[in-house]
């Protein structure tokens, strides 16, 4: 394997020697992404939390972050944990702002915060209003995407590309390659109605001016007869547009969510979090073939041997 791992410390750049593996991970939404892997301790090497860390995959770029954490034992090898930028959208704060779209929204923390951004795809819909009171700014920027996927049926992505955030919309993350048996060591598949499914939709807006309450409702009764009624219930800040978002509620909802986990898959650098990859298995009650949503990476990098276990969501593995 033809990996690269740099630590800078001050003016100093380090090439540790890396023991056993490196682990890269990306989750799609509210996680940062993270880089392990274990140090041997010599005389020369010194790095302390807040060092920044590049592991590349022969030329590619793979990962920049920061030291968060370093832990050894009595052997001397140290195991070091570090987080990409996302890592600083933990920070809680209290924002009210409107008529912003989601990625005006991105760029706006960004720029309090002192973070990197790169491409932000235009998330186009703008939001009235929105107040986020003592809120992670992971949580403001997943409301106001949450908001974008309901009214435009539109689902974007944010991570960090080697230092600099980017949003972009899945349909243009597509990566070219196949999982299928042969590619995929082995897999879990599990299909339930007790996540996010639900076949009845119920909006509630207090209208001040009037005084009265205004329901929204739909519902899939034939999904109700088999399921039972699994109902979606929320308080709306405004009635705009309040029944076109019941009814892309049920769309969205209305259906089983099926999770896919590929275990031991040929590795490849290019598949993180967000990503679009094609699937061609066959699961039992049904055939996945077609394009499918990494929510999970986990990328096992040694000297010999690139593998990856990947989540799966989308289609019919609802994301």
């Amino acid at each position: 394997m033809a990996y690269t791992l740099l630590i800078q410390h001050g003016n100093k750049v380090y090439q540790p020697v890396v023991q056993s593996e490196v682990q890269w991970e990306t989750q799609r939404k509210g996680t940062p992404g993270k880089l392990t892997f274990k140090v041997v301790k010599d005389d020369v090497i010194n790095f302390t939390e807040g060092d920044a860390v590049a592991f590349k995959d022969d030329s590619r770029k793979v990962f920049y972050g920061f030291v968060f954490q370093k832990s050894r034992g009595k052997d001397g090898i140290i195991t070091v944990t570090a987080y990409d930028q996302l890592r600083y959208l933990k920070n809680k704060d209290t924002y009210v702002y409107t008529n912003k779209s989601a990625s005006e929204v991105v760029q706006m923390l960004a720029d309090d915060f002192a973070l990197n951004t790169g491409d932000l795809e235009d998330t186009d819909y703008k939001i009235d209003s929105r107040v986020e009171d003592n809120q992670t700014l992971f949580d403001i920027i997943q409301n106001a995407l949450d908001l974008t996927l309901q009214a435009r049926k539109e689902l974007y992505v944010l991570y960090d590309d080697y230092g600099k955030l980017t949003l972009k919309n899945v349909n243009s993350m597509g990566v070219g390659i196949l999982i299928d048996e042969d590619t995929g060591e082995n897999f879990d598949y599990t299909s339930s109605i007790d996540g996010e499914t639900y076949n009845q939709i119920k909006l509630i807006y207090e209208n001040k001016d009037t005084g009265k309450r205004e329901i929204y409702i739909t519902k899939d009764s034939n999904n109700i007869n088999q399921w039972g009624v699994l109902q979606y219930f929320e308080k709306l800040s405004s009635n705009t547009g309040a029944k076109d978002k019941a009814d892309a509620l049920l769309s969205l909802y209305n259906q089983k969510t099926r999770s896919l986990t590929i275990k031991g898959a040929f590795g490849d650098s290019r598949v993180r979090a967000g990503v679009m990859i094609a699937v061609s298995l066959d699961l039992g009650d049904i055939v996945a073939n077609s394009w499918l949503l990494v929510e999970k990476a986990t990328h096992r990098y040694s000297e010999s041997l690139h593998t990856m276990d990947l989540t799966l969501k989308g289609g019919e593995f609802i994301a």
